[in-house]
């Protein structure tokens, strides 16, 4: 991994450079305009209301991966991580991970019990990421691909893979490199 990548909180001016790396770095597996529409998952809103728990991975040349999440207002115990965004040079060394230990053991600190995520049932990479950071597959209303699956949770035709993880103080998974 990349020593020189520097963590911090997200910003509200950090908004229009995540929504040009999400448009960027999903370009290699989908066309610019459903590259665009995956962008309009980040509405400038999380920043605003969200910047405090949401984090930023940055070199001397910009943001190289960001985690925009939240803690429940309407549920003191919870958690949500709504994206996660890897520069493709830079995945699979541990970035991701990264992000959400640090995610984690903060909603922890913060006095969360359980930390949630979404992703589509196609999407078998994020599947087995949460599943390798300790997250469970919460029950579904029926099986896609072998998962269960929530029908029409985000819409008509929006179905998810929803996942779960238990957290206490003190027993975070550690961020290791």
């Amino acid at each position: 991994m990349n020593a020189l990548l520097g963590l911090r909180q997200a910003r509200v001016s950090d908004h229009r450079v995540i929504v040009e790396c999400v448009q960027r770095w999903w370009s290699d597996s989908r066309t610019p305009d459903q590259a665009r529409e995956l962008s309009l998952l980040l509405p400038k809103l999380f920043l605003q209301f969200f910047s405090s728990t949401s984090l930023v991975l940055e070199d001397d040349e910009g943001i190289k991966a960001f985690l925009i999440g939240f803690h429940a207002a309407d549920n003191e115990d919870e958690a949500y991580i709504h994206f996660v965004g890897v520069d493709p040079a830079l995945r699979g060394q541990g970035l991701a991970r990264r992000l959400y230990t640090v995610f984690i053991r903060r909603a922890a600190e913060a006095g969360r019990r359980q930390v949630r995520a979404i992703t589509s049932p196609g999407n078998i990479g994020s599947i087995a990421f949460h599943r390798a950071m300790g997250f469970t597959v919460e029950p579904g209303d029926r099986e896609v691909a072998g998962w269960p699956v929530r029908i029409d949770y985000d819409g008509p035709g929006q179905d998810r893979v929803c996942f779960c993880k238990n957290i206490v103080p003190g027993d975070e998974m550690p961020f290791t490199s």
